[in-house]
């Protein structure tokens, strides 16, 4: 029995040994599995305060515009503003020669003021019988005529002054001095428009617009009064404009062709900032998001079903795909409504090497992202 001691022992160590090879292979195996793990770059969710709004491109037009035409012909004897000025309601804009319609309202007025005498007369002869009531009648129905007459001479007289009907800013002059005129003719003379308030208007499809009012409805746009929505511009160089508008819902045409829709929003504009035709950018006050989980858009890719998906670092520092809604963007990141929470490590940097299910070293990512 003690000459198979030392074989015994001799077994043993050698189960010891080869254990420890092993322990040692696997810890190596590990390490060497860390080591070739692609190194990504992650941001952390974490939910903020975002304010939302809807932007919708448009342009400015003017609350009224009047084309200005001559009512009655002749001779354009002085234009009597400054084209490209501000012009009041019934102000003189340009003098047609009178001199017609003048001697016309002369002559209908002295026919006026003889019937008038001879109405008076036979008046006074009919009480004795001295003329008939057919002669007195006819005296009297001449009168009313000549009265008609006299007062469309007045009227024709007035209109040689040809007078601004709004006010508002007036354009250049389409006629000069010396210019024949005919009444209501084609051409205007001249263009005036009504800038404050000034117009803005927005082309959407008519399923976005039912959208809109759905939103206005359930309160996620805010109110501007009765079927009317707060709205901001931004203008052409990228500034804002101070003032506040609200965008109309009432009187929307749809175009049968296209399903678009033309919404209008009106702004106030006194010191005439806004000149018709610009283009601006008008953004639905929508309200604010008190969580809102923000993603940077090329951390987002899209699946074989075109389904939004962002690249997680999940248990054990493994890959994992999380399919997200992303409503909309707000600035150059996406709102993601579902498919992440906060503090998921959402992978901006170096998606082009991993897949899901890899195991992957994260690191903080050097340029910002989500929780920015």
């Amino acid at each position: 029995m003690q000459r198979n001691v030392p074989l015994f022992r001799g077994a043993a160590l050698a189960l010891v040994f080869a254990a420890g090879l092993s322990a040692c292979d696997k810890g190596a195996a590990g390490q060497q599995q860390v080591a070739t793990a692609p190194r990504v770059g992650v941001v952390a969710i974490a939910p903020q305060r975002v304010a939302l709004d809807t932007e919708l491109p448009g342009r400015t037009a003017a609350h009224t515009l009047a084309e200005v035409r001559p009512q009655v012909g002749g001779i354009v004897l002085k234009r009597l503003f400054t084209e490209g000025a501000d012009v009041k309601a019934g102000q003189p804009l340009y003098q047609i020669d009178p001199a017609t319609y003048r001697a016309s309202a002369q002559s209908a007025e002295a026919n006026l003021a003889a019937l008038k005498l001879k109405v008076d007369r036979y008046k006074q002869l009919i009480a004795i019988n001295a003329v008939g009531q057919q002669d007195y009648d006819d005296a009297v129905s001449a009168l009313k005529q000549a009265q008609a007459a006299a007062d469309t001479a007045r009227i024709n007289l007035g209109y040689t002054r040809v007078l601004a009907p709004v006010s508002g800013r007036i354009g250049k002059s389409t006629v000069t001095e010396g210019a024949l005129v005919t009444a209501d003719q084609a051409t205007a003379l001249t263009t005036i428009q009504a800038l404050d308030p000034i117009y803005v208007d927005v082309t959407r499809s008519s399923g976005e617009l039912l959208q809109l009012k759905q939103q206005l409805a359930s309160g996620t746009l805010k109110s501007a009064g009765a079927d009317a929505a707060r709205v901001r511009l931004v203008l052409e160089d990228g500034s804002a404009y101070p003032l506040e508008g609200k965008l109309q819902f009432t009187d929307v045409t749809v175009d049968p062709s296209t399903g678009a829709v033309t919404l209008r929003a009106e702004f106030p504009n006194p010191k005439h900032a806004l000149l018709p035709g610009m283009f601006v950018r008008a953004k639905l006050i929508e309200g604010v998001n008190e969580q809102a989980i923000l993603v940077q858009q090329d951390a987002i890719s899209h699946n074989e079903k075109g389904e939004a998906v962002a690249m997680v670092v999940g248990a054990g520092n493994k890959v994992e795909a999380r399919v997200v809604q992303t409503p909309r963007a707000v600035g150059n990141r996406w709102l993601v409504s579902q498919g992440l929470k906060p503090g998921d490590r959402v992978i901006v940097e170096g998606l082009q090497y991993v897949r899901p299910g890899m195991p992957v070293q994260a690191t903080p990512a050097q340029g910002g992202g989500a929780g920015e």
